[in-house]
């Protein structure tokens, strides 16, 4: 379709009683529907583009029901939901845009008061800043060489505006809804016939006439000459070809007319040149029509009026007023007004109003393509078209279509004036008549010959009226010329031409009437011969069927003959066989009643023998139980004699031992200090420890019993609803049971009545056994049929569960897939915010650029560029307090109302969710550890307190031991500690050593005699060396502790007491001792002379002595633990019996609820600690981050400090354990130390290569420019693929590790706008774009595989992990590279589908590569020879379109895509293919028949085969060609019986009802095949009709504009940074490798 001059001033004024267009009135009457709400409309007189025609309804048109009838054509016509909402959400603004008032102010100027109630609503429903829209209605931009002003509008001019406005968004609506129309509707190949339909204008005159008016009845002008050509000129034409006698007749010619209007100084050239003018007007232009055309046959000046002209036109004169010719002509829309709706935040509108391409030339490309006409862009105002001219090259284009065409013509009468049935006005359609110049034409053919016939087709259509012998099939005019002067007589009734016959008016019906009568009369005698041949036939069926009926007869008779002898035969077998049956089941019978005496009998006797052997068993049981208690009691009661014996004797001998170590510990004053109260502490600590041991034990039993008592609960919950059904005499049995249960309950009361009571009990328990035997077993069988029920429910559950489990599955993927679409539907968004930004910056130069007295702005517009800051919202920081600063920031700097326009705080917000989700789960994770790990606690305690006691029993051993020698050594230990007391304060040697946390476990065998080496080293200062040693080397252990402590088990909240708080104290108390009895005994191996001459007695007394406080301390923190972990237990079980108990009271309904929020409750609560904990861990982290870089430092000082001491071993051992504690410190270091003699060494590990690239920031944009800009993907051919993006990563971790954050966000922020810089640069250049989708997306992945997060790291090797980001988190930095990997692979499906969008439709559906040969379809006539070459295209073959998808391929292999992101872009081609194939075929009825069918079958074949060789084929693929190989068997199956009726059903599962229904309604047969009937597609109809969704179903076209979600599968490289080299062609020689 086409529009020629839309009549866009209706839009805004209407004559009286007339309406403005239909979709006004239609959408205020469907007002109240819930879709059109936010419409805010009412009844059309509340408009002011409503009510001027006063004339709101039409007598029989409801308005309601042709609002729902469009709404239904457009559903028809693959107008989306969404779509649609849009043209009714901008049309409702259209009204609004009406009521929107301007008020006249001082000074030439004019505004909208604040208080207008239409502006926002307009501004809503557009999507656009009410601010900007309510500035420039009233205000014009004037833009000079040097500053940008601001003029005011009047009110007239901004009344003008503001229509002109209303006009240009309807004409853009209009002009888009024909072009979906046109992209629907039209096809998409080479067209060699067509036909099109032209509603012409009808020639206007009313009162007053504008430059609508002149438009129109100049295209009926131009229209009426082709008319006359047809009809008059071309009429006259053929009779002189024909070279007949004929006299010519003059006709009325108004090309004068039409040259008047278009020619050079024409009527339209100087309205052209009176609008380029400033200061044209309709005057001056009135004025040079005067001068110019006044005298001309065709124009005339009025005498009343002097800005009025009349031209003379074919059917009557017309009067022109002059006013509004010059504004309408320009047809000017203010540039400010577009650049608000293009930034609106809806891309529906935006897109109305986007900048357009470069115009296109008509003729080229597709013959039946029209679309409508738009306007150049505001960037050439200088060369923009005016209307008159466009509407002027348009009517050319018609003109040379219609001449390249054979027209025919439908002319519409209006009968009368008033819209009345019924009513005809003769004078009114007369001059309609003339008017279109039909009189005229009526009179030239009545004057000559209206009817004619070649020669071929007058001997083929008359042939039967000519006699045999006058046949010449040689000659066929002669034999035409003949037979006609027999026929008619008169000569002047016909005319023989060259190759016609002309017959006058009247003489073709007559030849007609003789043809029919001659074939009436054969037709009578063709049936005379029928129906004798009928009658004859009769007789012989009658004759035929007699005989047969005879032979029947004499058939039947003897059949039922023969029946009876069979009968007969029969009845004589069966007696003998019953009466032989009958007397053997008498004998059975008999039989088998002896076999049932018998065995009852047997089962009598036997029951009573096993009655007997039972009671014996029983007795001999209880007399077993008896005994046997009896015996225990007797036992227990002599043990605990002995017991008690054994315990006296022990305490008397202890006594004993105790008074001796009394009298032997008075022998030294000092040990008996020393060793007082040792003794007893430790037989209390070992008693206190027993019953800790016994009270852990006894709390294990609680927690067994209480988890016990909940799997109880939980059971008899389930068997509540089971028990309440059980029949009464379970009841009873349950009542018998309580009863035996209280008596049981006295007997064990009443132990010393037992032997009297056993007896009576007995005899109960049995009288009651036999009565309950029964019961019981009928109990158990109850009992088994529930245990089944249970058992097949829970499976049915089972199942049950894993339906809904799979289900849930899928709605999760499928909101996945939602949530991704939305967002990659946002970055589109984004674009429009930039166009927004555009607009911002240019009132910001306007108001630079303003005079020095011009008011301010009233808020701050940000000059920074958009690009610049459109990566810039990632942050480095992972503390919620920054991110806060950084917003609040932000918010001062831009303003409230730009701040929340950024979608940077938005992602920061989104972000920041995904970060506390991702730690909750983290702590979640481990949390269940830590329950994991305090399962094995109390074991582990146990053995540990075990380990503990037996440590103290050979302490106390190795005591004993020394005491032997303590005599002997006295005056040796005087004398050491004489010699030693010469030191003072911390720096005692003897101090230091008895400060120690922890004891050394000193091994006696190893500390000889040691007292004259101890003196010789006194005096030579040597002792005093080796304490400085010792003092070094407990130094160098507080950053190794630093170090090791963060992998330690985290702490537990204040007040919280976990277990495993005591297994972490005794392992941290037993790896203290190691590490100090470690460090003494390599400080005494290292001084050897030392450790032979010192006696260590003394020490090792001392520090047991601190060994035992300190086990002491710990176990009293142990004890204080326990009471109150027993404390808590006893009151957990209290709280759970309560809650037993309040749960046994409660419905199971209440019980579920009260379960569930204690749940909710507990989960919200370890939720909470989680946070707190990690907030904990953090700051944590940071702080051992601070510790270690100062222990770097002192480690550093001390190793240089070391270099010159007197014990350089020591030192250097010190060094290296701190520096292997320390991952920032290389290990160089350790090495300088053991080996300070070996310099080369030391400068081979300086130049390790560490996988780091180091620039200067000076050199940032060179280096951007280098990597980015200027890049050449021809470069990195034959190198790494996505070597780029290694690039940059070893930059960034370069950055990373200077812990530089500026330089980070710098080069970041370069990286991403160079790259989105390039692929705009190049973004029809598909080499460019698959290259930086390749880098963009190995840039990504590389930032999750070295950002050290536990899910990412996990797959790489030891020495990738090493390279890992330490300082900063880039995460939200990857999710802005992520948005653009979908910006730039969206980009390059544009690129693709552009490309190969032409050659679908001749390479799948018109190529003929399966050697067949496709008939052309009935009822399409040839096109005329007038067909210009521009129609013709290329031959395009299925091999044309494997080979440009292969080449698409082949530069996506060799740049190193992703194969996941490559298949991604194959199944988004294949979807294109598959949907424009389809699209073709629905919109064509040559396309559906069965030789199309096999030619797609062999073309899908063709592309699978080229699939299944690149190894791109799965079920994605297979899925998305699904339909289109349905299409293809819908074409070539059978279309018949029912059974072809479900095999269609079956088969055509991916095609709606509606495409089926289509293709078999537009199915063209064969040469040997049949049409479709109608009832069998309605059979189809009906079978389909039962599919579950009924909305999809009725959809015809499928949306060839649709796109895949892309999805970016994390892909970690193998390839180490430390091998990565960089070229030199990619000149990046000022990067220097660390």
């Amino acid at each position: 379709m086409r529009t020629y001059l839309l009549e866009k001033s209706r839009v805004v004024f209407q004559a009286s009683e007339e309406r403005n267009y239909h979709i006004f009135y239609q959408l205020c009457a469907a007002c109240n529907l819930p879709e059109l709400q936010n419409l805010r409309l009412a009844h059309p007189d509340m408009f002011f583009y409503t009510q001027q025609g006063e004339a709101p309804t039409v007598d029989g048109i409801d308005d309601s029901q042709q609002f729902l009838d469009l709404r239904d054509a457009m559903s028809l016509l693959n107008f989306s939901n969404e779509q649609q909402k849009y043209i009714f959400q901008v049309i409702g603004a259209v009204l609004h845009f009406g009521n929107v008032e301007i008020v006249p102010e001082k000074h030439e100027s004019s505004k909208i008061e604040s208080d207008n109630e239409n502006l926002p609503i307009v501004c809503d429903l557009l999507g656009v800043e009410e601010a900007q829209m309510k500035k420039w209605l009233c205000n014009r931009k004037i833009v000079t060489v040097r500053e940008v002003l601001t003029k005011p509008l009047t009110h007239s001019m901004a009344t003008f505006s503001r229509d002109a406005l209303s006009k240009r968004i309807y004409a853009e609506v209009f002009n888009w809804i024909v072009q979906h129309i046109n992209k629907m509707v039209i096809p998409t190949e080479k067209v060699l016939n067509f036909i099109g339909v032209l509603d012409i204008y009808g020639f206007e005159m009313f009162e007053v006439n504008s430059f609508e008016q002149f438009c129109i009845n100049y295209a009926n002008e131009k229209l009426q000459q082709q008319f006359t050509q047809h009809v008059f000129k071309l009429e006259q034409e053929e009779y002189v070809r024909e070279q007949i006698e004929w006299s010519f007749i003059d006709f009325y010619d108004n090309q004068p007319c039409i040259d008047m209007i278009e020619n050079k100084l024409g009527i339209l050239d100087l309205l052209d040149e009176e609008c380029m003018l400033p200061k044209g007007s309709d005057d001056n232009w009135c004025q040079k029509l005067y001068d110019k055309h006044t005298g001309k046959k065709h124009f005339s000046k009025p005498r009343t009026s002097r800005t009025s002209f009349v031209v003379h036109h074919f059917a009557d004169k017309v009067e022109y007023q002059s006013e509004g010719f010059v504004e309408k002509n320009r047809d000017q829309v203010n540039d400010e007004h577009l650049n608000i709706l293009r930034a609106s935040q809806y891309e529906f509108i935006a897109n109305l109003f986007k900048q357009p391409a470069e115009p296109v030339d008509l003729n080229k490309g597709k013959s039946a393509q029209v679309k409508p006409l738009r306007g150049v862009s505001k960037g050439h105002k200088t060369f923009k078209k005016s209307v008159g001219s466009q509407f002027r090259d348009s009517l050319r284009y018609l003109m040379s279509k219609l001449n390249m065409t054979t027209p025919h013509y439908v002319r519409c009468i209006k009968p009368n004036d008033f819209k009345k049935a019924f009513d005809y006005e003769p004078k009114r359609a007369v001059e309609q008549l003339r008017a279109c110049g039909v009189l005229e034409t009526i009179r030239i053919s009545a004057a000559g010959y209206p009817s004619r016939w070649t020669y071929p087709e007058f001997f083929t259509r008359y042939r039967v009226l000519m006699k045999p012998k006058d046949v010449n099939r040689n000659d066929v005019r002669g034999t035409s010329e003949k037979t006609l002067q027999k026929l008619i007589s008169d000569p002047d009734k016909y005319q023989f031409g060259k190759t016609k016959i002309f017959f006058r008016a009247g003489q073709v019906a007559y030849l007609e009437k003789l043809r029919a009568d001659k074939l009436r009369a054969a037709c009578i005698l063709m049936q005379k011969t029928v129906r004798c041949w009928v009658q004859w036939r009769k007789y012989q069926r009658i004759r035929n069927s007699t005989i047969i009926i005879q032979k029947y007869a004499r058939g039947l008779l003897a059949r039922r003959l023969v029946k009876y002898m069979r009968r007969t035969s029969a009845a004589t077998c069966i007696q003998r066989r019953w009466k032989g049956y009958h007397q053997r089941q008498k004998y059975l019978h008999i039989r088998k009643a002896i076999v049932t005496i018998q065995s009852y009998t047997r089962g009598m006797y036997g029951r009573q023998r096993y009655t007997v052997i039972l009671r014996e068993a029983r007795a001999t049981t209880i007399q077993r139980y008896a005994r046997g208690w009896m015996a225990r009691k007797r036992h227990r009661k002599v043990l605990k004699a002995i017991i008690l014996l054994q315990c006296c004797v022990r305490r008397m001998r202890a006594r004993r031992e105790l008074k001796q170590l009394k009298i032997e510990a008075r022998s030294v004053e000092h040990h008996r200090k020393v060793q007082k109260g040792m003794e007893n502490k430790i037989i209390t600590l070992t008693q206190k420890i027993e019953e800790m041991k016994e009270k852990s034990v006894k709390a294990k039993e609680q927690e067994v019993t209480i988890q016990k008592l909940n799997s109880q609960v939980i059971v008899l919950e389930k068997t509540q609803v089971e028990a309440k059904e059980a029949t009464k005499r379970a009841n009873e049995a349950e009542t018998e049971i309580e009863r035996l249960r209280r008596e049981l309950g006295e007997v064990t009361q009443h132990r010393d009545k037992l032997a009297t009571d056993l007896e009576n009990i007995r005899r109960q328990s049995e009288e009651a056994s036999k009565d309950h035997e029964a019961e019981s077993a009928k109990l158990k069988e109850d009992l088994t049929e529930k245990e089944n029920q249970m058992k097949e429910q829970q499976v049915q559950m089972e199942e049950r569960m894993k339906e809904e489990v799979a289900a849930i599955r899928q709605e999760t993927a499928k909101e996945i897939e939602e949530e991704r679409s939305r967002h990659q539907k946002l970055l589109q968004d984004y674009n429009r915010m930039e166009q927004r930004c555009e607009n911002l910056k240019e009132d910001m130069l306007a108001l630079q650029s303003a005079p020095p007295g011009a008011p301010p702005r009233s808020r701050a517009i940000r000059t920074d560029s958009n690009e610049e800051n459109e990566s810039g919202y990632g942050t480095l920081s992972t503390s919620t307090t920054e991110d806060a600063e950084n917003i609040e920031r932000e918010i001062m700097e831009q303003g409230e109302e730009l701040a929340s326009m950024d979608m940077s705080v938005f992602l920061k917000l989104q972000q920041r969710v995904r970060t506390l989700e991702k730690e909750k789960k983290q702590l979640q994770d481990l949390m269940d550890k830590n329950e994991d790990n305090n399962k094995n606690i109390a074991s582990t305690t146990a053995n540990e307190l075990q380990v503990t006691n037996n440590q103290l029993q050979s302490l106390k051993e190795e005591n004993a031991s020394l005491k032997g020698d303590l005599a002997a050594r006295i005056n040796d230990l005087v004398t050491l500690r004489a010699s030693l007391q010469g030191g003072s304060g911390e720096d005692e040697p003897m101090a230091i050593l008895t400060k120690q946390d922890v004891g050394i476990n000193t091994d006696v065998d190893l500390l000889p005699d040691l007292s004259p080496e101890v003196e010789e080293m006194s005096k030579d200062g040597g002792l005093q060396m080796a304490y400085k040693s010792l003092k070094m080397t407990n130094q160098s252990e507080e950053p190794f502790t630093k170090h090791v402590s963060p992998s330690l088990p985290p702490s537990p909240r204040p007040g919280e007491h976990q277990p495993r708080k005591r297994s972490w104290s005794l392992s941290n108390l037993f790896a203290a001792l190691s590490a100090s009895q470690s460090s003494l005994q390599d400080t005494v191996h290292k001084y050897g002379s030392l450790a032979q001459t010192h006696n260590d007695m003394q020490v090792g007394q001392i520090i047991l002595e601190k060994e035992i406080e300190a086990l002491k301390k710990n176990h009293e923190h142990e004890v204080q633990q326990l009471r109150e972990e027993m404390d808590k237990l006893r009151q957990d079980n209290e709280r759970q019996q309560e809650i037993i108990g309040q749960n046994l009271q409660l419905t199971p309904e209440a019980r579920v609820n009260q379960v569930a929020q204690h749940e909710i409750s507990r989960l919200t609560n370890e939720n909470l600690d989680l946070l707190e904990q990690n907030e904990y861990l953090e700051k944590h982290v940071k702080k051992l981050k601070k510790q270690l870089k100062a222990a770097y430092k002192r480690v550093t000082q001390s190793q240089h400090e070391s270099i010159s001491s007197a014990a350089p071993s020591i030192t250097s051992e010190a060094s290296s354990m701190v520096s292997n504690s320390m991952a920032p410190i290389p290990h160089n270091h350790v090495n300088e130390a053991q080996h300070p003699s070996h310099s080369p060494l030391l400068r081979h590990k300086e130049y390790q290569i560490l996988g780091m690239l180091e620039y200067q920031p000076h050199d940032e944009q060179r280096f951007i420019k280098s990597i980015i800009t200027d890049f050449q993907p021809k470069h990195a051919e034959g190198h790494l693929p996505g070597l780029p993006a290694y690039v940059i990563f070893m930059c960034i971790r370069h950055a990373d590790y200077m812990n530089d954050d500026r330089k980070v966000k710098s080069l970041l922020a370069g990286v991403i706008n160079g790259i989105k810089k390039t692929v705009k640069k190049h973004f029809e250049d598909f080499e460019y774009v698959s290259f930086w989708l390749t880098n963009t997306i190995r840039l990504l992945h590389i930032l999750k595989q070295y950002s050290g997060e536990e899910n990412f790291s996990n797959q790489n090797s030891d020495r990738q992990n090493e390279h890992c980001l330490r300082n900063f988190d880039l995460s939200e930095y990857r999710q802005v590279m992520n948005d653009l990997g979908v910006h730039i692979y969206q980009m390059m499906v544009r690129i693709i589908e552009n490309k190969i969008q032409p050659m679908i439709v001749p390479s799948m559906l018109e190529s003929d590569s399966a050697g067949l040969t496709t008939n052309k379809p009935t009822g399409l006539r040839g096109r005329s020879a007038s067909v210009s070459e521009d129609y013709e295209t290329r031959h395009v073959s299925i091999d044309s379109l494997i080979k440009q998808l292969a080449a698409y391929l082949q530069v996506m292999s060799k740049h190193g895509m992703d194969p996941e992101l490559t298949k991604q872009v194959i199944k988004q081609c294949f979807y294109l293919v598959t949907a424009s194939t389809i699209n073709n075929i629905l919109l064509r009825k040559d396309m559906c028949h069965w030789s199309k069918g096999v030619q797609i079958r062999y073309n899908m074949s063709e592309l699978e085969e080229w699939l299944r060789s690149t190894r791109m084929y799965d079920m994605g693929m297979e899925e998305t060609l699904e339909p289109l190989v349905q299409v293809a068997q819908l074409l070539q199956v059978k279309k018949r019986t029912v059974d072809d009726v479900d095999l269609i059903c079956e088969t055509c599962t991916k095609l709606t009802v509606t495409q089926i229904v289509k293709i078999l309604n537009l199915y063209t047969p064969d040469e040997y095949e049949k049409r479709t009937e109608v009832s069998f597609i309605r059979k189809v109809q009906a079978r389909l009709h039962k599919r579950p969704d009924p909305r999809r179903e009725t959809q015809l076209l499928i949306d060839a504009k649709h796109t895949f979600s892309v999805v970016f599968p994390y892909n970690p490289s193998s390839v180490l940074v430390t091998e990565i080299n960089v070229p030199d062609s990619f000149s990046l020689q000022f990067l220097r490798k660390m």
